[in-house]
This record gives structure tokens, sequence and C-alpha cells, in this order.
């Protein structure tokens, strides 16, 4: 939401004899060119690259609890990303329309997939993902703000992270983000502004990291299953003077594939619901202070799973170029259903259309702690037309069972401390 602020400066100088109004010479004054619908497109987009080092060494080479950060000791290349997009006018009190395409390579897109997108075209670490493909409508309707409708491919709205890297305050992502929300959906996304602080969202998907088209069995479909899922909930921006925003926000549908495995297992795995709730709240406490608190709540009813915890984040700016950050999270997984770690390239891809041949090693009924620092350096570098700086965020995390169980360090220590970080680079196009 970035504003762009326009100011128009007039000065006279005058120097040597006096001189009067008839004598200086008459300039045309002139009016401000008109503004065309592509002069807020842009072409943007960042590379990001990381390590995690383990204490522990795990024999697996897996950073247990981590997906994006998931490989011990070894460097990623996260996200070569590229951002094409014209947003809408927030301004806009008439009909807009714009759009956004994201496009990913790295190790991160073995998460990222949309089912029977670009998820089995490369069987190495760094693949490709479309991460964004939809188009924005402003319809004035209704309301004083209108409605903003979204159509195609777009990221989740749940959370208080984000897979845009930069957008993140550490570089390791919390339970939350890994097991207890979506990543994306395909479907249709309406947001009704009912004013300037009340949002309410409303929206269909296919289901969660899904495409289109399923059949029985099928293990190369866009769709798991053969339901619809609802993708929605409401925000407040603004409250107590500007400083206060929260978001409330679900999705319900069914999400186990539809397979053999799991219709055996005596689940219906186009009528079993999964609910992915969240309510991330964002207090700016001072003008250096910014805390963050994110509760989920996540259920299966075909397995009779639950999910739920709470991460709080304290986020202390400390000059221009230096930011302190923190995480603590406390996320229960009471049979093991969510969170594991998936050690192919392709096993998380495979784990969700219910493909046998994957691979996925849980933790366990376990109540996961987890505590994170780290820094934001943005050190001042020279800029041109095409880098645009850079980012730097090192942390050190510490992860453990709370119950005495024995996920990290495969399989065999109640905990771990990681040691990590990443550089960014962003860049600009156009």
């Amino acid at each position: 939401m970035n504003k762009v602020v326009l100011s128009v400066v007039a000065a006279l100088a005058i120097s040597g004899a006096p001189a009067f109004a008839a004598d200086m010479p008459m300039k045309a004054v002139k009016a401000p060119a008109a503004t065309s619908w592509w002069d807020t497109f842009t072409i943007t987009g960042h590379v990001e690259a990381g390590i995690t080092g383990n204490s522990i060494r795990p024999s697996d080479g897996i950073n247990f609890g981590h997906l994006f950060t998931d490989k011990a000791n070894s460097l990623l290349l996260n996200q070569t990303v590229l951002t094409l997009q014209r947003p809408l006018d927030p301004k806009a009190t008439g009909y807009d329309s714009g759009f956004k395409f994201q496009a990913l390579y790295g190790s991160d897109a073995r998460y990222t997939h949309f089912l029977g997108e670009f998820d089995q075209s490369i069987s190495g670490r760094n693949q490709f993902d479309i991460v964004e493909a939809h188009a924005l409508f402003h319809l004035p309707w209704l309301t004083e703000g209108g409605i903003d409708l979204k159509v195609g491919q777009f990221v989740t709205l749940e959370g208080a992270e984000v897979i845009y890297a930069p957008d993140n305050a550490l570089y390791s992502h919390s339970y939350i983000f890994n097991f207890g929300i979506p990543f994306k959906h395909t479907g249709i996304m309406a947001t009704i502004n009912v004013n300037s602080v009340f949002h309410i969202m409303t929206g269909v998907t296919t289901g969660v990291n899904t495409s289109f088209g399923n059949t029985f069995n099928c293990l190369n479909c866009g769709d798991n299953n053969k339901a619809i899922s609802f993708h929605g909930g409401f925000g407040f921006d603004g409250l107590l003077n500007g400083t206060l925003s929260i978001m409330a926000t679900t999705h319900i549908g069914p999400e186990n594939p539809n397979v053999s495995a799991v219709v055996d297992a005596g689940v219906n795995p186009n009528k079993a619901l999964r609910y992915l709730n969240d309510v991330t709240a964002i207090w700016k406490v001072t003008d250096k202070l910014t805390l963050t608190t994110d509760v989920n709540y996540a259920r299966d009813d075909g397995f009779n799973a639950d999910g739920y915890g709470v991460a709080q984040y304290a986020v202390y700016t400390v000059n221009d170029w230096l930011k302190i950050a923190g995480r603590a999270e406390i996320w229960r997984d009471n049979k093991g259903f969510f969170v594991a770690a998936y050690p192919g390239n392709l096993d998380f891809v495979k784990f969700e259309r219910g493909d046998p041949t994957a691979v996925a090693i849980g933790g366990g009924a376990t109540t996961y702690g987890a505590l994170t620092a780290g820094l934001t350096i943005t050190p001042p570098v020279p800029k041109n037309s095409f880098f645009t700086g850079l980012i730097v965020r090192p942390e050190i995390r510490y992860d453990t069972s709370m119950n005495g169980t024995t996920p990290f360090g495969a399989g065999t220590k109640r905990s771990q401390f990681t040691f990590g970080g990443d550089i960014i680079i962003p860049f600009k196009i156009r």
C-alpha cells in the first residue's frame, strides 16, 4: 500500500536592478501529464540465499520443525522471485482493474507448488513455481469502500508470515506458518470494504495448494479431491488511533486426498472437513516497537486431529539500517498429524496427493516450543537503476518438545539449536 506524495514548489528569485511584473517574460505553465493505467505497473524481484546450521548435526540432515529452512548445514538458494503487477488504486472511487503475476525459482518451491502446475516437473532441490497469477477488480458497489475482487491464484489470507521473504521479520518460519495454515489457493476472493476500518473477506477455492481436476487415485491431478472450500474472514484496520490491526480468517473444506488409503481408513475425502483458523493482531506500540500476535487452530474431522498454538513477535527498530526481531511460539500437534519432515524433494507434493511413495517423517503427539531471535540489517550500499538494496538476516533459534517426545535429531533428541541467516538482494526492472 504505497502512497505517492506529489509536491510543487514555486520560487521567484530577484537579483540586480529592480524588476516589475511587466518586465518579466511570460512563461506558459505546463499542465500535469495525465496518468495512465500503466503508470503503476512494476517489474520487481529479489534473490534470497541462506544457510541453517544445526548444533546436533542430525544424521538425516533435517532441521525438524522447519520446512523452508529444513536442510541442516547446507546452503540454499531459497528464492529467486520475479513479480509483475499493476495494483488497484487504493483511492479509486470508480471502477478499476489490475493484476499480479509472481514466479519463483529455488528450494522454497518444494513447498509452495499448486498441485498440477510444475509440481513434479523438476526433481532437484531447486524448482520452479507460480506463486500468484490473478486479476484484480475494484467495484464501487454496496459500501463506501466498494468491493475488491481477486480472480485466479493467490496466497492465503491467513497468518503473520508470508512466502515472499522480504516481508518476514525472520529467516526461519513458525510452526503456524509451516503446518497450521494454507500457503495458496485457486479461486475467487471478494473483499467488501464496509468502511475505512472494517473489511469482510469471502471466497471460494479449490482447496489448499490446489488447482483444478480430480479423479479417484489420480496422482497427477490439480486437486487432491473433488470438493470446493470456503476461505474468508474479517479484519479491522486503524484501531487505537491507527496503531492496531486485527484479522480473523478461516479456510474450511475437505483436504484429504481422494485415494484408496484414505478411503480404506474410513475417511470420505470429499466430505470430511479440515478447518484452518487464524487470528493475527499487529500493534504498533511506538514508532520503534511493533508487536504481532498470531493465534492458530487447525482441525481435521476425517482423522479426528487437532493442532493449535500461539506465536508472539516483537520487532524493534534501532535505526535506519538495523532492526531486532524475536518470536516465541507454542504449538500442539495432538496426534502427530500436522507436523512432519519431507526428506525427498518431491515428498511434500506427493504427500498432498496421497501418493504411497511419499516419505513423511512425523514427530508424534508433541507440544512444540520455539524461541527465535534475529536481526534485519539493511546497510547503505551503492544503488543503481537495477539493484535497490541489501538485506541480511542472521538468527539463532531453539526448538524443543515440551512433553518429552524426541522429534529432533532424526528422532533421537528432545531439542535442537539452529544458527542461520539469509541474504536478500532486491532489484527493480521497471
